[in-house]
């Protein structure tokens, strides 16, 4: 979804298009047209676990974190396939340790950890018509960001008109409580990746072209993205 806000931080960056992106895979409602641990470490060792272990540690990586500005709901996983759960993946990527991926084909979102391994989170991408690809960078980062909808988005759903001056972070703010901005050519593109609250959005294409984690893992993907870092979008 192309969103506009009013927020902080600012900088500028960007680098060639690399090769070899391609993993190697083992396997708001409103207006949407650490480290890893846990789950994580078993994706990296490739080992075996029954559904139960798999759901116990889903649902405390999907737990609530009331100490969040918002307090923030455990997200009811019950909604979202297991396949989009956190987790640190074998992939070969010729990108810099730090550079996020975005596989929309794939309803994926990487960080690339280095040493053959990223850490892959589950997504909502944009729907038809709204898909991009190429390279960009964060310019800024936000927390419980102002949204205010874009001209475009005011034309195509008039409702959002209601917000033109803003409309303040909240739980039911579309941003949710972490977005990175994204910038080309030192230019905001009013793309995003920013925070769900909605499970069963995950894996489905339905922004006008922002890409959304849930909050329990934006929050996790933010801590650990500083601003200049490098976003490659794959073709989908």
């Amino acid at each position: 979804m192309m969103w506009d806000d009013k927020t902080s931080e600012s900088g500028a960056a960007e680098a060639a298009v690399p090769s070899g992106r391609q993993p190697i895979l083992l396997n708001r409602r409103s207006f949407l047209g650490g480290t890893a641990v846990g789950l994580g470490a078993l994706g990296l060792a490739g080992c075996s676990t029954t559904d139960t272990l798999l759901l116990a540690e889903a649902r405390q990586v999907y737990g609530p974190m009331p100490d969040e500005k918002f307090p923030i709901p455990a997200a009811d996983i019950s909604k979202m396939d297991p396949k989009y759960y956190r987790r640190v993946v074998p992939y070969a990527s010729t990108e810099a340790p730090g550079t996020i991926v975005v596989d929309p084909a794939r309803f994926h979102v990487y960080r690339i950890e280095g040493d053959g391994a990223a850490t892959r989170y589950g997504a909502n991408v944009g729907r038809d018509g709204f898909l991009w690809h190429g390279d960009a960078y964060v310019g800024r980062k936000s927390e419980w960001a102002t949204w205010t909808p874009p001209k475009e988005m005011i034309k195509r759903q008039p409702e959002a008109a209601k917000y033109a001056r803003g409309m303040p972070g909240g739980l039911d703010n579309p941003l949710g409580a972490r977005t990175l901005h994204l910038y080309q050519n030192g230019a905001y593109t009013l793309y995003t990746i920013y925070a769900s609250s909605d499970p069963e959005t995950i894996g489905s294409g339905i922004t006008s072209g922002c890409v959304g984690l849930l909050s329990q893992d934006m929050i996790h993907l933010y801590a650990r993205t500083p601003v200049k870092t490098k976003v490659v979008v794959l073709p989908a």
